[in-house]
């Protein structure tokens, strides 16, 4: 019985991917600044939303915003990336998270640009 007890211990933890909560996009000197508001239950350096990136509808990046610490008592929490360069004709990009230990997944969220 104590090996079946062990065995269920073992097992990875459920993923915890970071929740979208809003997103702001504007043009902004020929290029483009978004505001992205996230929530996760970080519980520490362990356990945090260490990035948020736009991409286009094929996964492409076109920006990354890498978070270097836990924001445990700071949920939710907006950061910001300038300087996103959109490529001429595209009317909506995607924002995707990351999170330690899991990195990249969890539902895209659309953006329609104004």
């Amino acid at each position: 019985m104590r090996w079946l007890i062990f065995t269920l211990l073992a097992l990875p933890a459920t993923a915890d991917p970071a929740k979208v909560e809003a997103v702001k996009a504007a043009p902004s000197g020929g290029a483009w600044r978004f505001e992205v508001t996230l929530s996760h239950g970080d519980t520490g350096w362990d356990d945090y939303a260490n990035g948020w990136r736009v991409t286009n509808e094929t996964g492409r990046v076109l920006g990354t915003r890498e978070l270097l610490h836990p924001h445990v008592d700071e949920q939710p929490f907006t950061r910001s990336l300038s300087g996103v360069k959109i490529p001429q004709g595209v009317k909506r990009v995607w924002i995707e998270t990351s999170t330690l230990p899991e990195g990249w997944g969890g539902p895209r969220v659309q953006v329609d640009l104004p």
